[in-house]
């Protein structure tokens, strides 16, 4: 069913409101982010993250959006909440923690300001920020890497198995699509779910395994990314039948793996675009260079 919020807030709705805050903070429209969560997923900690203005249009539908601020650690931000149709309504101001009790029960626009933020991507977030687990994190510079292969468009749908940190980060950018995380071991799902709260992304859809069940109660990826394992074959069966232009990124720390990893591709008509090997050292307490773990990414993309 369509939201209160929904019909309310239309074009003209809105571009009233950003007028009116545009006006009341003296700035200039176009600096202002616009988030319509009325009836809707969308990521509003990320948004508030990577964005110095944010104004939000929400409603019933996300009644305990208060809380959710200030657990996400913006309570002692400053916030504007204007309610009625248009800006010409009342506007008041107060800190988020103060709301963090009231439920939303009608339709409202909220505005909050994150003056310590930079409106920059930001690629490779640092290990200690995700949940700790049963998962091992690749290493934050070797992330950056991987989503600049991933090229994650605002609207994407990608598949990404058994790569939690890498879901998250691929949520965050591909904030109007669709991120599919596969996490076959129960503690690691767990540790999934975890980063999804944290993080505040709504548009990761976890699922146990990579079957033709299970890929049915979800959109359509364009692009898979694999951590390979004894299942990778059949999880590259079951992709191709659900997109047959499907993309892969796999990815391994076993150099015994690349060569298999090869010959499905061979298997099953897949053109490597490019074989990869990071490498990365860093500094010890004693100025001394330590290897990391060196991971092997080979990408491909399916052939008709």
């Amino acid at each position: 069913m369509e939201s209160t919020g929904m019909k309310m807030y239309g074009s003209s709705e809105m571009l009233s409101w950003v007028g009116c805050f545009a006006d009341m903070m003296e700035v200039s429209p176009e600096k202002i982010k616009m988030l319509n969560i009325c009836g809707k997923k969308k990521n509003v900690l990320p948004t508030i993250e990577t964005h110095k203005r944010v104004m939000i249009f929400a409603d019933e539908s996300h009644a305990d959006l208060f809380y959710e601020l200030w657990e996400g650690g913006y309570g002692d931000y400053d916030m504007w909440i204007g309610r009625g149709l248009c800006g010409e309504e009342e506007v008041t101001t107060s800190k988020v923690k103060e709301y963090m009790d009231k439920k939303i029960e009608e339709p409202i626009v909220i505005f909050i300001i994150n003056e310590n933020t930079r409106e920059a991507s930001r690629y490779g977030i640092r290990n200690e920020f995700f949940s700790r687990g049963s998962v091992n994190y690749v290493g934050h510079e070797i992330r950056a890497v991987i989503m600049n292969m991933l090229s994650c468009d605002v609207g994407d749908t990608i598949c990404i198995v058994s790569g939690e940190s890498i879901a998250i980060e691929a949520a965050i950018t591909a904030s109007e699509g669709t991120i599919i995380a596969v996490e076959p071991d129960a503690r690691d799902m767990r540790s999934m779910q975890d980063n999804v709260s944290k993080f505040g992304v709504h548009n990761i859809e976890i699922i146990p395994n990579v079957t033709e069940e299970d890929m049915a109660k979800v959109p359509t990826p364009r692009l898979a990314f694999i951590v390979a394992s004894k299942r990778l074959e059949d999880e590259v069966k079951v992709l191709l039948k659900v997109n047959p232009k499907m993309q892969f990124i796999i990815y391994t720390l076993e150099l015994d793996m690349v060569v298999s990893i090869k010959n499905i591709f061979e298997k099953y008509n897949i053109e490597t675009t490019e074989t990869l090997q990071i490498s990365v050292s860093k500094s010890d307490k004693r100025s001394v260079m330590v290897a990391q773990p060196s991971p092997w990414m080979i990408s491909g993309v399916a052939c008709e």
